[in-house]
Order: C-alpha cells, then sequence, then structure tokens
C-alpha cells in the first residue's frame, strides 16, 4: 500500500526506489463460492442482521473498540448480530469483555474458520476496526462478496474502500464513530446494496490478482536493463543458474 511506502522513505529509503503494487484477490474463485446461511450456522433468528468481522485476535486489529462499539449499537439496533472471526493471544480478554459489555447474546467469536469467503457472502455489513493496517486483504475480500464495507483510516484501509461510495470510513479508535456508521447502514439497506455494488466493482478494477501479476512484472520489467540488475560482480558468470565456474566446479 501507499501507507506502507510512506513508511519506508520516512525511514530513509529513497523515494524513485519505491513503486505500490496493491494486493490482488482471486475475484473468480470468490465470485464462485456460495454464501453460508449464518443464521442456520449459528442459530440466529430469520431476518437478523449479521455483522461480521475477520482479523487475528491481536491489539492492532482494534476488536476492543469494536466491542465498545457494539455495546452502542444495540441501544439503537437490539436485534442486531456480531460474529468476529479468527483467533489469537486476545481470545480470552475479549471474551472478558464481551461478558462486562453484556453482549454474551449479541457477540460470538467464532475461532478459526476454514470458509471466510463463504461466511463474508453470508453477511449484512463487514467492519474493519484496525488501529494499524498495511492494506487491509479481508477488506478487499468484502468488498469481492459484494458486503458493503465499515473500516477504520487506519494504514492502507482508505486506500481500498471509497468514502461514501464504497463503504464507510471512520477514525482509528472511534468507537462512537464506528457505532454511529454501523447502526447508519443497518438501518439503512438501500444505502448498503450501493455499497455493496461499487464495491464488488472496485474490486474487480482495481484489485484483482491478474491485475497484481501484471503490476509486479512491469516493475520487473523497468528494472532489467538496469546496472542493479546485472551481475557486476562476475560479469561472464552462467548468470542463468547464478554459479559462478569456481562454485560450479565446487558443486561438480
Amino acid at each position: 500500500s501507499d501507507a506502507i511506502r510512506q513508511i519506508l522513505i520516512n525511514d530513509g529509503m529513497q523515494t524513485a526506489k519505491t513503486t505500490v503494487v496493491h494486493e490482488g484477490i482471486d475475484i473468480d474463485h470468490i465470485a464462485s463460492t456460495k454464501p453460508l446461511d449464518l443464521h442456520r450456522e449459528f442459530s440466529i433468528p430469520p431476518d437478523t442482521p449479521i455483522v461480521g468481522n475477520v482479523a487475528a485476535l491481536v491489539s492492532h486489529k482494534g476488536q476492543r473498540y469494536l466491542l465498545d462499539a457494539i455495546a452502542l449499537v444495540i441501544r439503537e439496533v437490539p436485534d442486531a448480530r456480531f460474529l468476529i472471526v479468527g483467533t489469537g493471544h486476545l481470545e480470552t480478554s475479549l471474551m472478558e469483555q464481551i461478558q462486562r459489555l453484556n453482549l454474551r447474546h449479541h457477540v460470538t467469536l467464532t475461532g478459526f474458520r476454514p470458509d471466510v469467503i463463504s461466511l463474508i457472502k453470508g453477511l449484512d455489513l463487514f467492519v474493519m476496526s484496525s488501529v494499524m493496517e498495511g492494506l487491509g486483504t479481508s477488506v478487499l475480500d468484502a468488498m469481492a462478496c459484494g458486503c458493503p464495507v465499515i473500516g477504520t483510516c487506519a494504514g492502507g484501509i482508505p486506500e481500498s474502500i471509497v468514502n461514501e461510495e464504497t463503504g464507510l470510513l471512520v477514525p482509528v479508535q472511534d468507537a462512537d464513530a464506528l457505532a454511529t456508521a454501523i447502526v447508519r447502514l443497518l438501518q439503512d439497506r438501500s444505502l448498503r446494496l450501493n455499497f455493496g455494488r461499487a464495491g464488488l466493482a472496485r474490486a474487480k478494477s482495481h484489485f484483482s490478482s491478474i491485475r497484481m501479476v501484471r503490476e509486479t512484472t512491469g516493475v520487473y520489467e523497468t528494472l532489467v536493463d538496469t546496472v542493479h540488475a546485472r551481475d557486476t560482480a562476475y560479469p561472464d558468470a552462467d548468470v542463468q543458474n547464478h554459479i559462478s565456474p569456481t562454485s560450479r566446479d565446487d558443486k561438480e
């Protein structure tokens, strides 16, 4: 992401030696994956809105702020249910927070799931609550699933979500703002559908794995004839095998 590029530049890397190639996802695979009936899977009453978060249970993913937001959301949308998908060392503390906020009937920590794409396709809304993030591949997955997305302004997330077009962006570590965004979308089905369609279109045009490979290849093509691409230590060596005559003899 450009956010990572800026970190590298701030750490002293020359700007001219940096190029951004955004992560790519398998659009066709996601399109062919069938959605999971989450109401049946998790014994949730029919027509109940379901919000999901997919991330490791670690501090920089910000689930503690999501739980604080959920406590506010259920005041406005009391039937909402939330699935937090993933594993990590904060599982116990998050469970304690759920108990403390009396959210045990609203939040499920699913643990590891091998069917994440199917699960995302069953959601009404996807939320990324990160404090720090490179780009946020789960956000890209959700967009490719046609799921409306709310994300924080952490790292590269604003490079994937176009605010008020493919989803909503909120400040980092701001439970109030996150809750407001969740309530807004849960109460506006038409807006959710519009964001979902726009997000899918953006995922196809900007974040496909085919595009990623093409752009990565393009970076190598711009460097292939530069001095740093040639073997200056052994200019006459067998470049194909990267083995000097001496090392070849040793191997034989």
